[in-house]
């Protein structure tokens, strides 16, 4: 990623970010806040939601990571539900 990370913005958080999200402890990452404060060179503290496969937040963290290795997160949209299934089908008719 070049530059820093803005408030909304979806990454994805693994081990090129930080060795303590490799493999199976990748997250979708959902940026609430950008810590302002001096870190090493090429760090920073996020603030944000960890997002699940369903685009839902599941819980707010912070994370330390390697800016170059944080990447843009495929967005996709959230499963229909049945409620919007509803709503289509009688908007059809």
């Amino acid at each position: 990623m070049t530059g820093r990370p803005s408030p909304g913005d979806l990454l994805v958080v693994d081990g090129r970010a930080s060795v303590q999200f490799a493999g199976i402890r990748a997250l979708t990452f959902r940026v609430v806040s950008v810590c302002d404060q001096p870190t090493y060179a090429g760090w920073v503290w996020l603030a944000g939601y960890v997002i699940d496969r369903a685009g839902r937040a599941t819980a707010r963290r912070e994370v330390y990571v390697q800016l170059a290795g944080l990447r843009p997160a495929a967005v996709t949209p959230p499963a229909p539900t049945a409620e919007s299934r509803h709503r289509n089908l009688c908007s059809s008719r």
